[in-house]
């Protein structure tokens, strides 16, 4: 097993056989020992957040495979916190793709002109380089084709699968009286350049609200896959 990659939330290790080895850590993402989902910096540890993180990651890839739904998912061992994926090579640098149900965090800060505090928004899908150094900055279709990131037509799948996933999840959410304000997935193609989503699906890259109170990752966690 080799080191690959050392990052905020996830290392990556190369398997023999030619698959990647996730292993989950207790870290989250957010600023001033606050999460947040949307952040690029590591902002606090929660002990528990990768054992946690992992078990409701394995629920939700399991529910899209049922679903049809293209993920780099093999297996997970939830006592060692890691996950068994295929590989995929990401878009660029790496893309991260937020569907959005509610007006809240950087697209509230961004359109406060125009958007009211917990707007309902119809699936707005929105997309952003992965690039710490500029606060990973939205793009659009038009740049992701000129920049030889994405094809149009890649675009399109990208788009139409953020929404079929994230309806899944905000369905599966809904069945335990919670309500999906916005999810952050990751996608990349496998050797035979189809799109399928990669990285994970857990509390640490969704907003989400019961009751109108928000749900801090570990009690989302507990409640979805207790």
């Amino acid at each position: 097993m080799k080191e690959i990659y050392k990052g905020k939330t996830k290392d990556v290790y190369a398997l023999e056989n030619g698959n990647y080895l996730l292993k989950f850590k207790d870290d989250v993402t957010g600023e001033d020992g606050v999460f947040d989902p949307g952040a690029n910096t590591v902002g606090l540890t929660m002990e528990g957040a990768g054992k946690a993180g992992l078990k409701m990651t394995k629920f939700f890839f399991e529910k899209l495979k049922e679903n049809d739904m293209p993920t780099h998912f093999i297996n997970a061992n939830i006592e060692e916190q890691t996950m068994t994926v295929k590989p995929a090579e990401v878009f660029g640098e790496g893309l991260e793709v937020i569907c959005r149900y509610r007006a809240v965090g950087s697209f509230l800060r961004r359109y406060r002109k125009y958007a009211k505090e917990g707007q309902t928004l119809d699936a707005f899908v929105e997309v952003t380089l992965k690039d710490d150094e500029r606060g990973d900055p939205p793009i659009n279709e038009d740049a992701l084709h000129m920049l030889g990131i994405l094809t149009k037509d890649e675009y399109n799948i990208l788009k139409q699968l953020t929404v079929k996933i994230s309806d899944v999840v905000k369905e599966a959410l809904a069945e335990k009286g919670v309500e999906l304000y916005d999810i952050k997935l990751e996608f990349g193609r496998d050797k035979n350049n189809r799109i399928l989503l990669i990285d994970e699906i857990s509390g640490g890259n969704m907003r989400a609200y019961k009751d109108g109170e928000y749900l801090e990752p570990l009690e989302l966690e507990k409640i979805i896959v207790p």
